[in-house]
């Protein structure tokens, strides 16, 4: 027996109601019975100019060429991987697969792990495809689920049963989706064409798809501004002194914005309380409330310092900040999220360069990984 709708097998998920079996994995986002077939989610045809697209900027020639490998490898039926540092500009470079997609009047989704990358993504990409009807779908938008591209978080595409010609998914490799096979199974049923999988951190299940050949593995490492990735410093030395640390280089950096990540809630409140004694400081973790508003309030520089969970690591860009990764040595991180955190810095041509710091109170194999990813990344982007 399998689920239609997230691929269980499992037989100790499924119990049979009165009316059929039903999956109890499956069960959190709709009642369906196994026996039920599913049809594909009615979407409007793609309107005919929905392909037109315009960039504020040029690509650069190996955005292009990598971005013509990408279209040509899915009109041949096979999945892509674009492996592209952060701020490497990955959603630039499957523009022209979507425009292309569009202008066969296919459907396009774009899928994301969380609600704040969703609505940064609809701000970059609405006046991008001008003439297309783009929609977020994430929590709090979900009035409207018709568009020619869609952008969602992967939660949400339970919403399209056999839908998508072309699925784009971003940071396959991060929390939620990482690990949580019924999202998988989402993501699976919910495309019918090819996907496109976009990160700098592959786990180990796209790696091992790129060995047995089931993907084409396009590489970019090279940020569109030509600088180079920031190599995170790294301090080593107990707590207390870890944050005095913290306070000078804060007031070394002139009232510049300073994005601060921490391990855990507990230590967020704890630094929080803190470090308002000294500067104009909020928060955002999965516990905040009002994340839009803080978030907006730190791109307007009348926050300078945030602190946050990994709840910002990926996806979000923010311009001309500087990062600290507090307690770097943390069990809550790993190379992929430290790699993530530091490539907040540096992301625009505006501000192409910034500090990245890492304090530690211990020594860390994963921290010197991380430090030696980003020393290897701008070497190969220099050859």
């Amino acid at each position: 027996m399998r689920c239609p709708r997230c691929q269980n097998e499992e037989k100790k998920y499924f119990y049979k109601s009165s009316k059929g079996w039903i999956c109890r994995r499956w069960i959190q986002f709709r009642r369906q019975l196994v026996e039920e077939k599913i049809t594909s989610h009615e979407i409007e045809e793609v309107k005919a100019d929905a392909q037109e697209y315009i960039l504020k900027y040029p690509l650069t020639p190996k955005q292009k060429e990598i971005s013509y490998q990408c279209l040509q490898s899915l009109l041949v039926g096979k999945d892509v991987f674009i492996d592209a540092l952060c701020g490497g500009g990955k959603t630039e470079l499957v523009l022209q697969s979507i425009s292309a997609y569009l202008k066969r009047r296919k459907r396009v989704v774009f899928a994301v792990a969380r609600r704040q990358v969703v609505l940064d993504l609809y701000s970059r990409l609405k006046p991008i495809f001008k003439d297309a009807k783009v929609i977020a779908v994430c929590q709090g938008y979900t009035d409207d689920l018709v568009g020619d591209l869609i952008l969602c978080t992967t939660h949400q595409l339970y919403r399209y049963p056999k839908t998508f010609d072309l699925v784009v998914l971003d940071e396959p490799d991060a929390f939620p989706y990482k690990g949580n096979i019924v999202l998988e199974g989402i993501v699976k049923t919910s495309c019918i064409g090819q996907m496109i999988y976009l990160t700098a951190t592959p786990d180990k299940t796209i790696k091992r798809r790129i060995q047995q050949g089931e993907l084409t593995h396009l590489k970019l490492y090279r940020r569109p501004h030509n600088y180079d990735l920031p190599v995170p410093q790294l301090i080593i030395a107990p707590i207390m002194f870890l944050f005095v640390i913290l306070v000078q280089w804060i007031y070394e950096h002139n009232g510049k914005s300073v994005l601060i990540f921490v391990p855990t809630i507990k230590m967020e409140k704890v630094m929080h309380r803190l470090l308002s004694c000294l500067f104009q400081v909020d928060s955002c973790t999965s516990k905040t409330s009002d994340k839009d508003r803080i978030i907006q309030q730190f791109r307007e520089k009348k926050i300078q310092c945030l602190i946050a969970t990994t709840i910002l690591e990926r996806g979000v860009t923010i311009e001309g900040i500087d990062v600290c990764v507090f307690c770097a040595d943390h069990r809550v991180f790993d190379e992929a999220s430290l790699v993530q955190m530091s490539g907040r810095v540096g992301r625009s041509f505006k501000y192409p360069t910034g500090d990245c710091l890492f304090l530690s109170v211990s020594k860390s194999k994963l921290v010197d990984d991380c430090i030696k990813t980003c020393i290897k990344v701008n070497e190969l982007g220099r050859m």
